[in-house]
């Protein structure tokens, strides 16, 4: 059994770990010694967005087959997304739009964050996330750029969580992003290398200024984070994520 201080910057169990984070897949039980790793396995973020892609990506081109518009199609791309991940990205969005701009102190903030209803800015954001990202992603499958818009989007998207979760310290003492923990530079900067591997894969140079575009307004989110709660939270990573992926969508879309 390795134990919790394992230093090593890649093991093999990394990668379930990773899918045991970040998605709802029914996978085998996992030995406690492999999640003493999650920082460290953040690394493989950018590999489960790829899966996650694959999954959608074949909800996708099923669709198509069947001969229905790229606008149902679309949709139910969308749809696989949130039910691999439970809806765990889309729930942070919610709950971060909630308490960023419904409360006047980080105390209330975080409380607003943790409350399991979901208000007005919460409501209107998953509005305008989901909004964007179907018709992004509806104009990228009309284009032909089905199966590479969605890797480079779901792969970039989650590439920059391990950055953010470095560069930001916890805002709370509980909670999922606390128990995971701080992952190191160099897991974070590999991280981020395999996310831009996997988005010029799919989207070639686009993928530059895709991943430019989604650096930008992922690390505005931190910094309105880290000035109105102190930091980052499982909430604020999901966040990151829908902001990420809407930002390369959107800059594939207007590139092709």
């Amino acid at each position: 059994m390795r134990k919790a201080t394992d230093t090593a910057l890649v093991r093999a169990m990394d990668l379930p770990v990773a899918l045991a984070l970040l998605t709802r897949l029914p996978l085998p039980a996992l030995p406690d010694s492999a999640f003493a790793r999650q920082a460290r396995a953040a690394w493989a973020f950018p590999l489960v967005g790829g899966g996650i892609a694959l999954m959608a990506g074949a909800v996708g081109w099923i669709a198509l087959a069947l001969g229905l518009p790229e606008t149902v199609a679309a949709l139910l791309v969308l749809g696989a997304q949130i039910l691999v991940t439970g809806a765990m990205h889309e729930d942070g969005l919610a709950d971060s739009a909630d308490g960023l701009w419904g409360g006047f102190s980080a105390e209330r903030r975080l409380a607003i964050m943790r409350d399991s209803h979901t208000g007005t800015y919460g409501v209107l954001a998953l509005i305008l996330s989901l909004g964007l990202r179907w018709g992004a992603l509806a104009g990228l499958i009309a284009a032909g750029h089905l199966w590479g818009a969605l890797l480079a989007a779901a792969a970039l998207s989650r590439a920059g969580l391990p950055a953010l979760m470095a560069a930001l310290p916890h805002a709370r003492g509980d909670g999922l992003s606390h128990r995971v923990g701080r992952p190191g530079a160099a897991t974070a900067a590999l991280a981020l290398a395999l996310g831009l591997g996997a988005a010029l894969t799919g989207a070639g140079f686009a993928a530059m200024l895709a991943a430019l575009s989604g650096g930008v307004l992922v690390w505005g989110l931190a910094a309105l984070a880290r000035a109105c709660i102190g930091g980052q939270t499982g909430d604020i990573l999901g966040a990151a994520q829908q902001l990420g992926e809407i930002a390369v969508l959107l800059t594939l879309l207007a590139l092709v």
